[in-house]
C-alpha cells in the first residue's frame, strides 16, 4: 500500500514536471494529491461512473477520460499547491498519470 502511494506520488510529481499546463508546488503536494486521488477514486468515482454508464457505453468508454479530467480539476480546487490550467491539460495529465502508473507498477 505504501509502495503504491509512493509510486503514485512520484508519477504525479513527474507528470506535472513534464506538462507545461500543470504546476506542482513540491513533492509533499504530490503526496497529498495522490492520497486525495486515491480516496476519490475509491469512494466517489464508482458512483459517477455508474451514473454516467449510458454515456460511457455510447462513447465506447471515452467518457471515462472526461471523468478523470473532472476529478483532477476537482483536486486542483481542493489542493493549494496544484494548478491545472485547463480541461485539456487535465485530460493530458490524466492520460500521462495512467500510462506512467501502469508502467511503474509493473516494473516495481
Amino acid at each position: 500500500m505504501l509502495k503504491v502511494l509512493l509510486i503514485n506520488s512520484v508519477v504525479i510529481f513527474f507528470a506535472a514536471y513534464l506538462l507545461e499546463g500543470v504546476k506542482m508546488k513540491n513533492f509533499l503536494t504530490a503526496i497529498g494529491v495522490a492520497v486525495l486521488l486515491g480516496l476519490i477514486n475509491m469512494f466517489i468515482k464508482p458512483l459517477i461512473v455508474f451514473i454516467t454508464l449510458p454515456l460511457t457505453i455510447l462513447t465506447l468508454g471515452l467518457f471515462i477520460l472526461v471523468i478523470n479530467a473532472w476529478v483532477l480539476m476537482l483536486i486542483d480546487k481542493l489542493v493549494d499547491g496544484l494548478e491545472i490550467k485547463s480541461f485539456w491539460w487535465a485530460v493530458g495529465y490524466s492520460l500521462l498519470i495512467s500510462i506512467l502508473n501502469s508502467i511503474l507498477l509493473k516494473v516495481f
